[in-house]
């Protein structure tokens, strides 16, 4: 399989100190202990990756414009030690880039038209076509959470996560679209996939809706470290309850 692979440059090692907001850190450059704030892409809760202390690994921009001059690009999980993306938005160049060089064979029957193709009422991640014609809408989502090497999505209620897969079980039931979400765990230590129903049950409910009427679901890990990112191996999707892991689990197709 084609190694798709997305550079981080030089990163410099921080320490964090505080979250003011969501998109906000406040962290100690460990080369002169000066401390900066860096912005964070990841909207999600991250509780288990940053805690006072925990180590980071920022890009500096030469954007003067800028009102952070610093960005989060890598945690490090406390128990596993690997390395974890806060980047939510670089699954989106990984997969982007894996689907127009065939690198993904969940999808080596279908061809990339775009990304953010927009239908309906939501902007989709990316429309695939088949020579047949027939057309799929692809939705991935970025996973930051693992627990006992299982993936969980969401680390936070998402009201639009949700509205999302029901939309697409809506447009995979009329027809015109056939329709699939791709968890990316950005991060090495997953082997499974699953949603994370002690967080959001509203969610972990419309995605088992959604594959139940024909949305399909995949999942693949990453390969991590300080020089880049790269796609790593499926992961299996289990969809039952968290109380019963061991039914409900899929092998990745």
């Amino acid at each position: 399989m084609t190694m798709v692979r997305v550079s981080f440059g030089p990163l410099h090692q921080a320490v964090f100190l505080a979250r003011p907001n969501r998109f906000l850190l406040r962290c100690a450059l460990v080369e002169n202990g000066e401390v900066i704030e860096a912005h964070l892409a990841d909207p999600g809760r991250l509780r288990e990756l940053l805690f006072p202390g925990a180590p980071l690994w920022l890009s500096q921009s030469r954007n003067p414009n800028r009102r952070t001059q610093w960005s989060a690009v890598l945690a490090q999980d406390p128990e596993s030690k690997c390395l974890v993306s806060l980047q939510s938005v670089l699954v989106n160049s990984l997969v982007g880039k894996a689907l127009a060089a065939h690198a993904l064979p969940e999808f080596d029957q279908w061809e990339l038209v775009r990304g953010e193709y927009a239908h309906s009422s939501s902007r989709w991640d990316f429309l695939l076509q088949r020579a047949d014609g027939r057309r799929l809408l692809l939705e991935v989502k970025s996973v930051t959470l693992v627990h006992n090497h299982r993936a969980l999505f969401p680390d936070a209620v998402t009201a639009r996560g949700r509205r999302h897969v029901l939309e697409l079980a809506s447009l995979q039931q009329e027809g015109e679209f056939e329709t699939a979400v791709l968890f990316v765990a950005q991060r090495a230590d997953a082997r499974w996939f699953g949603p994370a129903d002690h967080i959001d049950p509203a969610f972990a409910k419309a995605l088992r809706c959604a594959h139940a009427q024909g949305v399909r679901v995949f999942a693949r890990g990453c390969r991590v470290d300080l020089a880049g990112i790269s796609l790593g191996d499926p992961l299996t999707v289990c969809l039952a309850e968290e109380e019963d892991y061991d039914a409900g689990c899929v092998s990745p197709d």
